[in-house]
């Protein structure tokens, strides 16, 4: 099978950057009823809310196009990024931290990581119908892409990037992108404190099934899943992916006594399993109903503070945080508890005492409000942003960086929105120099986790095989029916 560092595989780089681009056709900045949305298959929140937009665009009359940005990466280098991203999670946090905190400092990420994005700039163009109204993206590598088609003036249509997380790293702050748009002020102030143009809080998005329980659907939900009837329910979440001290901190639940512990492992399966033999009955892989969960459940303590803190929030289901996974994870949870509507577990000796005063006490009240507040304005949100630009006659201003030089001027200009002159063999080197490069510093980092991680010389050596495994179809991102969190 060809890995990464196979002649196969290289061939199919140097095909993928080697190949003709055609030129696209110039495109008038007209009233249009198609909204393109793009995303990213890593974990499952950025899909979710990528669906809801999807739904609630559609029902506003809107055609609504998703595109999945890895699919657009060449020579399957999203497959590549999406499996080193999953293990570097699982097997080496530490290193996600590093890397993490090291492109905040740096204000977003590096040349390899503008390299990698620039192989999708052509496929992610020739992607979009000429129709289309505006670009959202979820995920922000996306967000990178279509500013950087903004800026050039290959793209005439508005790009807007909605914020998934409560916090805000600065890969989130694409220059280019006209409007991003937040759930809540927090991480509005601090996409703006990054140098977001045009920031907006429309609210966070969330299946409408997420909704308040009364006693009756509480006593079906409870009685559908097998819980007990009256014990106080801890709801326990850790990702599509399950990531996270997991079993530590569902054995932590149990022995506190606060809670019984109901724990969703995603498509963790082997965790699940795990739990089961640790004493915790209530342990789940992938669950299809997690509205009904959520309405069994008292409260929700989560590690990373994605789509499904969202979620328990339309639900109104109070939020906790605790032992959060690195990078995200803990901003997300100081973002949530800044805002008042999640709180932050720092230490293990108040976990009981927050989870009582969560389930049955006022603090548990003021953030049912909060989290309730968060969903207040109806029929207004993000959406309804969205369509409203979509819709907007006349023509569409490309946004320009102050540090950027002038189009070109003359005969020899292309109009805005338009391609410049087909790429020469010097271009066409470049695309392939930088998709090498790409290639080889994924495949390096792949081995330097699997080193890092395996204890023997045989280990290391299945690791990196299964790890770059490029004819395996089988994947931790696969796409499946089912619950995002």
């Amino acid at each position: 099978m060809p890995h990464l560092g196979s002649t196969v595989h290289l061939r199919a780089l140097a095909v993928a950057a080697l190949r003709p681009r055609p030129v696209p056709v110039p495109r008038r900045a007209t009233p249009a009823e198609r909204v393109v949305i793009v995303s990213a298959s890593i974990g499952a929140g950025h899909d979710g809310a990528a669906r809801e937009l999807e739904r609630r665009l559609t029902a506003a009359g809107v055609t609504v196009d998703r595109f999945d940005l890895l699919d657009l990466l060449p020579a399957r280098l999203g497959r590549t990024v999406r499996d080193g991203y999953h293990r570097m999670l699982v097997r080496a946090p530490w290193i996600y931290q590093r890397v993490y905190s090291s492109t905040e400092r740096a204000g977003g990420g590096g040349p390899l990581a503008r390299a990698l994005l620039r192989t999708a700039e052509n496929r992610m163009r020739d992607a979009l119908p000429a129709d289309t109204g505006a670009v959202v993206s979820t995920y922000p590598g996306a967000s990178r892409v279509l500013g950087s088609l903004r800026l050039r003036g290959r793209l005439d249509a508005p790009v807007f990037t909605y914020l998934t997380d409560f916090s805000v790293h600065p890969l989130w702050v694409a220059e280019g992108v006209d409007v991003h748009l937040a759930a809540h002020a927090v991480p509005a102030a601090q996409a703006r404190a990054l140098g977001a143009r045009d920031v907006r809080v429309g609210g966070p998005v969330a299946d409408p099934r997420f909704c308040p329980a009364d006693a009756e659907r509480r006593r079906a939900a409870r009685a559908r899943f097998g819980l007990p009837a009256d014990t106080p329910l801890a709801l326990l979440v850790a990702g599509s992916w399950g990531v996270g001290p997991v079993r530590q901190v569902a054995l932590e639940l149990r022995d506190c006594g606060a809670a019984v512990p109901v724990v969703v492992c995603g498509r963790n399966e082997a965790l699940a399993e795990q739990l089961r033999a640790d004493g915790i009955e209530h342990a789940y892989g992938w669950v299809d109903d997690m509205p009904g969960l959520m309405h069994a459940a008292d409260v929700l303590v989560q590690n990373a503070g994605g789509l499904t803190s969202l979620e328990a929030f339309a639900a109104g289901l109070p939020v906790a945080s605790y032992r959060c996974i690195p990078g995200h994870g803990l901003t997300n949870a100081a973002a949530l508890d800044e805002a008042g509507v999640a709180a932050w577990i720092r230490d293990p000796d108040q976990l009981k005492d927050v989870l009582g005063d969560l389930i049955d006490g006022p603090r548990g009240l003021l953030q049912r409000e909060a989290g309730r507040a968060l969903f207040a304005a109806a029929g207004a949100g993000p959406a309804d942003e969205i369509a409203r630009a979509c819709r907007a006659t006349g023509p569409v201003p490309i946004p320009r960086g102050l540090d950027r030089p002038p189009p070109p001027s003359g005969p020899a200009a292309s109009a805005p929105g338009t391609a410049s002159a087909p790429r020469g063999p010097r271009p066409a080197v470049r695309r392939l120099a930088a998709s090498m490069v790409v290639a080889c510093v994924v495949w390096a980092g792949a081995v330097g986790t699997a080193v890092a991680t395996t204890g023997s010389g045989p280990g290391v050596i299945h690791a990196i095989g299964h790890t770059l495994d490029l004819d395996d179809d089988v994947h931790p991102g696969a796409p499946q029916q089912g619950h995002h969190s």
